[in-house]
């Protein structure tokens, strides 16, 4: 028998993890506290499913996958029995306090409890309650089928065998989990996401740039290699002997670039002047649409790199 996944939240990000842990054999239960959503996943789910199996990136047929996950009829039925419990409920302190208090209560001793939040430190939401050991954040990358990295951000009361099991877990589901030593606001994704934001805030606001072309600037150029290797591999490459050559050559120049690299404030004014150009390219009613084909795009890629031999 197949171990159980619970996902609490059946929108965009948990019906997500759904497919993650179902297409990797796991057996899922979602649920969510507002029927017409859990209602209204089904077709999402198959939609989804259906564009994986178009990309051959499913090793079954769809009607196999979507047959592991089942709506539960309540928050005790979905936790029952399950080795880990995503959750994806609103993102705020007092949601992720109400419903991990619930769960705690609710979960057999031995099930992982965690999180899909984006910025919120597990220490925030789990520290008064009795099985706090057992609590951490596991935060993916939308949609998560597609990009496999999941943070793991424990609290300090987050116990190692607990860190260690989840770990697997992810593993298992095809996922490519990474630990964080420490709890800091935004993990490590949307921290360095965050550096390059404010620098193409910045760009833009002082008229270096359109934001079609700063966009260019990473789909054309960074995000190409950003694809299959990370900044530290980059630049250990980009220098005949390594990083500390790469350092010696060009160290003194981001130094001195750093020091131009203000925070941005996020003014209402470039906002606005950014979505009219996004506007202009792309009609607001079209933003679904276009999400659908950046997701086939990355399954075009997904099944690319699975071709590749020597990935790491």
């Amino acid at each position: 028998m197949s171990e159980k996944i619970a996902v609490i939240g059946a929108g965009l990000i948990g019906r997500a993890w759904a497919i993650v842990f179902a297409r990797a054999g796991f057996t899922v239960a979602i649920w969510d506290a507002v029927p017409q959503a859990l209602h209204a996943c089904r077709q999402q789910l198959r939609d989804n499913v259906a564009d994986l199996a178009d990309h051959g990136l499913l090793s079954e047929t769809v009607d196999a996958v979507l047959a592991r996950i089942t709506p539960a009829a309540s928050l005790a039925d979905a936790v029952a029995g399950a080795v880990l419990v995503q959750e994806n409920v609103k993102e705020t302190v007092e949601v992720k306090r109400e419903i991990f208090r619930e769960m705690d209560r609710l979960a057999a001793p031995d099930t992982i409890l965690t999180s899909s939040t984006s910025w919120i430190p597990t220490s925030e939401f789990s520290q008064h309650l009795a099985g706090r050991d057992r609590i951490l954040v596991a935060h993916p990358v939308n949609p998560p089928y597609l990009v496999p990295l999941v943070e793991l951000a424990p609290a300090p009361w987050t116990s190692t065998a607990t860190v260690e099991r989840a770990r697997d877990i992810y593993t298992r589901a095809g996922q490519s989990p990474v630990l964080l030593k420490k709890e800091i606001t935004g993990f490590l994704l949307n921290r360095i996401q965050g550096a390059v934001l404010n620098e193409a805030l910045n760009l833009f606001e002082n008229g270096y740039a359109s934001s079609e072309d700063l966009d260019k600037v990473l789909k054309d150029g960074l995000g190409l290699r950003w694809s299959f290797m990370g900044p530290f591999e980059t630049i250990d490459l980009n220098a005949p002997e390594g990083v500390l050559d790469y350092a010696s050559r060009y160290g003194h120049t981001y130094r001195d670039v750093a020091t131009t690299q203000l925070p941005n404030a996020w003014n209402s004014a470039t906002l606005a002047a950014i979505a009219r150009e996004r506007r202009d390219v792309l009609d607001a009613g079209k933003l679904g649409e276009r999400a659908r084909w950046r997701d086939n795009r990355l399954m075009g890629l997904v099944a690319h790199k699975k071709k590749q031999t020597g990935q790491a």
